[in-house]
């Protein structure tokens, strides 16, 4: 049985698959999306030499352009196609921040921010969280807490929206102890009671809660360093690792790292009720 997230995640690609898709194929899904809600999204461009002979940064393509370079049968690019679909404001907004940065120090250097941006892009997670209380097990590394003593929590109080295309395509090459680099955000008791959360623990998009974390991440105020994010070790989740709910398995396997000394993280971003 597929993974749940691959689940998730191939409810947004219809029959495509990820080694076996066309980019004319992406370009229907993103001409629906757009129809469906009205924000836009690049258009879906095959990566060949004569969309490269413009020169552009890639993240400068898409910005001033409105194109996505592609490759065809690429898991990867696969992937990143579809969180454009599902997630285009936050897409937008880590792309108008990477583009700022490139402007300022070129494309050789690389920000502070502009790390915590591809983290986040690459293999980021949004955490939201309705009970505080489950914070301070996840800031020690305390993952026989988070993920055991705590574990009927998951889908009650807290729950996850994978976002970073290449941990989603790990899982599809069958990794299965992958870690999400997590912003956390507190939400209140209404609000995550109104979602639609699926395979136990998964929230597949908040559109409005989403908004308001892309102005955040617009402004600077949420992505500006790689050290607010959290590793969240996927293979915690309920159900989305066989072993996981045997104590040695939260105690040894390599994914469930100790917190190193000094390590500090910031407080979640507060969404409220995300309406």
């Amino acid at each position: 049985m597929p993974h749940p997230l691959l689940r998730i995640w191939q409810s947004a690609a219809g029959p495509s698959r990820a080694d076996a898709f066309s980019v004319a194929e992406l370009e229907r899904l993103r001409l629906a999306a757009v129809e469906a809600d009205r924000i836009e999204r690049p258009r879906f461009r095959a990566q060949d030499a004569a969309l490269l002979a413009d020169g552009l940064h890639y993240e400068t393509r898409i910005a001033g352009r409105g194109e996505l370079a592609t490759r065809e049968c690429d898991p990867h690019d696969f992937y990143n196609a579809l969180v454009w679909l599902r997630h285009p404001r936050l897409k937008r907004a880590l792309n108008a921040r990477q583009v700022a940065d490139i402007a300022s120090v070129g494309p050789k250097r690389r920000t502070r921010g502009q790390c915590a941006l591809t983290h986040f892009d690459e293999a980021g997670a949004i955490v939201w969280l309705a009970e505080p209380a489950l914070l301070p097990s996840w800031d020690a590394h305390d993952w026989s807490a988070l993920f055991g003593a705590q574990r009927a929590q998951w889908g009650c109080s807290i729950a996850v929206t994978v976002f970073g295309h290449a941990l989603v395509e790990h899982v599809w090459n069958g990794h299965d102890l992958p870690v999400a680099k997590a912003l956390a955000v507190r939400v209140s008791s209404r609000g995550f009671a109104s979602l639609n959360i699926e395979a136990g623990v998964m929230i597949a998009r908040w559109p409005a809660a989403e908004e308001r974390i892309a102005a955040a991440i617009a402004a600077g105020e949420l992505l500006a360093d790689p050290q607010e994010l959290r590793p969240l070790p996927l293979a915690g989740i309920p159900d989305w690792h066989a072993a996981n709910t045997q104590p040695t398995f939260l105690r040894e396997a390599p994914c469930f790292r100790p917190l190193r000394a000094g390590r500090r993280y910031p407080p979640p971003y507060e969404c409220g009720d995300g309406f």
